[in-house]
């Protein structure tokens, strides 16, 4: 069993880098992608529609917004890889939603240790930028904060990706 999170900025090839390690794991490896729906947005559907193609038909792509947990549970088992693209996304869905997120993320940190495959979790590092000018944009730039340190505090493995380069913070997963 190990968890790598994998942090970066908008476009720094954090899902890329994810997915090309994730690819030598595991035989089959599993996508879970929290990007959600949004009707009439055709750029965002141009980003998704650009994940599907670049991950391909090796991978099995389960799409789900919110019950992140649960699907770890079924398919992180021994020698099984599952790439969850991306926290960042989910912590916000939780959000908008009016679900308990630090509940959520409590939740989440309990259940990585417990997985017996390999888990790659993606999420954005927002909190290098300007501080955003609403109070709720500030609630979650804060929780992101939060969801980050609590993930990487169980994590094996910690990367920062900077123009698609790995900078390694935590190494304790052996690869």
């Amino acid at each position: 069993m190990s968890v790598t999170l994998i942090l970066g900025g908008a476009r720094s090839g954090k899902s890329r880098r994810a997915e090309m390690t994730g690819c030598s794991m595991s035989e089959r490896p599993v996508c879970i992608a929290t990007a959600p729906v949004i009707e009439g947005d055709d750029e965002w559907q141009a980003r998704i529609d650009h994940h599907r193609r670049q991950r391909g038909k090796a991978w099995l792509l389960i799409e789900e917004e919110l019950a992140l947990v649960p699907l770890l549970q079924k398919h992180a088992t021994a020698g099984q890889l599952v790439l969850v693209d991306c926290l960042t996304l989910w912590l916000s869905n939780l959000m908008f939603a009016g679900r308990d997120a630090e509940a959520e993320v409590a939740a989440l940190c309990r259940c990585l240790p417990t997985l017996a495959g390999h888990v790659m979790l993606v999420a954005n590092e927002v909190g290098m930028g300007l501080v955003p000018e609403t109070s709720e944009g500030r609630a979650f730039r804060d929780a992101q904060g939060r969801l980050n340190q609590a993930v990487a505090a169980v994590a094996d493995r910690v990367e920062f990706i900077v123009a698609g380069l790995p900078l390694v913070l935590k190494n304790e997963s052996g690869f």
